[in-house]
């Protein structure tokens, strides 16, 4: 049974000398396509090349919220151009850092409704970023799907059980990633089992979070396999259950990768 990687930066320098041998890893792995995930939109060109060099690959366009004071201003010509592209899967990665705090609130939070406008002006998704500001990303998603609908997942989702009932009671999807795996994560798997079985996606955001066995290593691809046999643990079904639902559901909410090559 194979996989649809929901969430990767295979633009990112980690993966710049051996990029064919990651992207064989994971299909040898079982990883039927993967999503490489846009962090400034000036540098989005690359994830296109990449999209286009690779069959397996398709790719986002958008402005990580640590690059919010670096893209200020949306440049939504440049993104309605790249989401134009075939392989241009959805918008992002949008939301709210307060962990880090890379850009001021007020900038980070114009640059993630600009991206919400995008998304449900395009009809592509939004993948969502939001670390230790729960209460304001949840504020503003049910502010802006007020002013009308747009599809969306809360990725790597490592935050609290209030965003993530807050984002499935707006019909999103939520995404998990290798700390899934993690010896401290129970409170996170126990979530996860909550969460109904047709709204997960699963991911690595390879390079970082190696999942357990694989954890202090760089991530990659292939290691999603890993974060499914958690995940299919956590929801009490068998692996093959689990990776047919996150397959179709990927499908759904990343409708262009079925579009582009007629998959179902």
């Amino acid at each position: 049974m194979t996989l649809i990687h929901s969430h990767c930066h295979l633009d990112f320098p980690d993966f710049a000398d051996e990029i064919e041998d990651v992207v064989a890893r994971a299909e040898a792995a079982g990883v039927e396509r993967m999503t490489t995930i846009s962090t400034r939109v000036a540098q989005a060109g690359r994830l296109q090349a990449t999209a286009e060099r690779f069959a397996s690959v398709y790719f986002t366009v958008g402005t990580h919220p640590h690059h919010a004071a670096e893209e200020p201003e949306t440049d939504a010509s440049m993104i309605c151009a790249l989401a134009a592209h075939p392989k241009c899967v959805g918008i992002g990665e949008a939301g709210l850092d307060y962990h880090y705090n890379y850009a001021p609130p007020d900038v980070a939070k114009r640059v993630f409704r600009a991206q919400i406008a995008l998304a449900r002006e395009l009809n592509l998704p939004l993948v969502i970023h939001a670390r230790e500001a729960d209460d304001d990303v949840a504020a503003i998603l049910r502010d802006e799907m007020g002013q009308g609908a747009f599809a969306a997942v809360l990725h790597c989702f490592t935050s609290s059980r209030a965003l993530a009932e807050a984002g499935l009671a707006l019909g999103l999807y939520v995404s998990f990633s290798g700390v899934l795996t993690f010896k401290n994560s129970a409170d996170l798997r126990a979530l996860a089992r909550d969460i109904p079985l047709d709204r997960l996606l699963v991911e690595t955001d390879a390079p970082y979070l190696a999942p357990v066995p694989h954890r202090g290593r760089r991530n990659e691809p292939a290691f999603v396999v890993e974060t499914a046999r958690v995940l299919a643990e956590a929801k009490g079904v068998d692996f093959a259950a689990l990776a047919a639902a996150t397959r179709a559901n990927t499908l759904r909410l990343f409708a262009k990768i079925a579009a582009e090559d007629g998959a179902a």
